[in-house]
């Protein structure tokens, strides 16, 4: 029985043009950090590079030796900037730092994950393998909206999340706007791409 976590998992599905509240349980995940415009940052581009070969090693052996089989699941990107106007209206991806991030279920060990690495890097092909950690993410209450559209369209979908309906609903913004990317950009038209947009909250006081 293969599982499917994008079913199983509520949060992994968004309404297009509404914005809910939800809550998100604990999760772990792949992750490896870095800085600068997704589009051009050699760091961007050898994070991903790695994430995968490491995800799919991890799938393989949890099918092969663990009879538990699963879809890996989709790039995930938690982002944030010392002004967080870079997100909306300024949209300055230079001054972006960022987690990119892919979930594993929580049967996977940290044993596993150091078993993974050492299998990946003997191929050589993984440039940042040093930098990924396998950690828990808690995000609980949060509101999220699907977005569709090109990336460089999400700010005034932002805007409406961060200025209007996260305090007109007595919220308060907590923890880092976190992205899902449930469409492949390389086979996707920018306007068909389709994007959970999330953001941790917590009561106002």
């Amino acid at each position: 029985m293969k599982s499917d976590f994008k079913k199983e998992i509520r949060t992994y599905s968004a309404k297009h043009g509404e914005f809910s509240v939800v809550t998100v349980p604990t999760m772990q995940f792949l992750m490896i950090d870095g800085h600068g415009n997704p589009g051009t940052a050699q760091a961007y581009k050898d994070a991903l590079t790695t994430l995968y070969p490491v995800a799919y090693k991890l799938k393989f052996f949890s099918k092969n030796e663990l009879g538990k089989d699963y879809g890996v699941m989709p790039l995930e990107g938690l982002w944030w900037a010392d002004d967080m106007e870079s997100f909306t209206s300024a949209r300055d991806k230079s001054q972006w730092d960022w987690t990119l991030m892919n979930m594993v279920p929580d049967w996977i060990t940290p044993e596993h994950f150091e078993a993974a690495l050492e299998a990946v890097a003997r191929k050589g092909e993984a440039p940042a393998l040093e930098a990924l950690r396998l950690e828990p993410l808690e995000e609980g209450l949060s509101v999220q909206t699907l977005h569709i559209g090109p990336y460089d369209a999400e700010g005034p979908v932002l805007e409406e999340m961060h200025s209007r309906f996260i305090p007109g609903n007595s919220l308060a913004m907590t923890g880092k706007h976190h992205e899902i990317y449930l469409g492949d950009v390389r086979r996707t038209a920018p306007e068909k791409l389709k994007t959970i947009l999330r953001q941790p909250v917590k009561p106002a006081v």
